[in-house]
């Protein structure tokens, strides 16, 4: 029997990593403003022009509850607020506030600064490299079939 592989041997122990190092940075940098990471891609989101819970959803690749979620916190903080679509009564819109609107490049700066924290030491072209393989390899999870259930793979 062969001794299987340790903790980091594996890329996406690495992966996870690094993502959390990212992100975890990212959080204490747009702290002082009392936003998450997850409530500034709502924001930017709908700054962006993805107006409705299920476009951000969408858009952000989560679940349109979790969306509403973040939705709701953010409206409880007046960053944004919920209208309803004069085309069609069914919808509802998501309008950042003034306050709202005034602090997405903020936060877009701070997103900034981090990704140079983390990535500044590669050049545009390894950079360039690094997004297109990362997208891919989403990508690739995105398109690929639905598994089957456990008890449909066995006969």
């Amino acid at each position: 029997m062969t001794t299987p592989d340790g903790l980091h041997d594996h890329l996406g122990y690495w992966l996870r990593r690094l993502s959390d190092e990212v992100h975890a940075r990212f959080e204490a940098l747009i702290g002082q403003y009392d936003v998450t990471a997850s409530q500034w891609g709502v924001m930017a989101s709908v700054f962006h022009g993805h107006v409705t819970t299920k476009a951000v959803a969408r858009h952000m690749a989560i679940d349109p509850g979790a969306v509403s979620r973040l939705v709701d916190r953010l409206v409880a903080k007046s960053l944004i607020r919920r209208e309803p679509d004069p085309a069609s009564r069914r919808t509802v819109l998501l309008v950042l506030t003034d306050e709202g609107r005034a602090l997405v490049p903020v936060l877009a700066d701070l997103a900034d600064q981090n990704d140079a924290h983390f990535f500044g030491s590669l050049d545009a072209a390894r950079r360039h490299q690094l997004e297109g393989w990362m997208r891919g390899l989403v990508g690739e999870i995105d398109s690929a079939p639905p598994r089957p259930a456990p008890s449909e793979e066995s006969p």
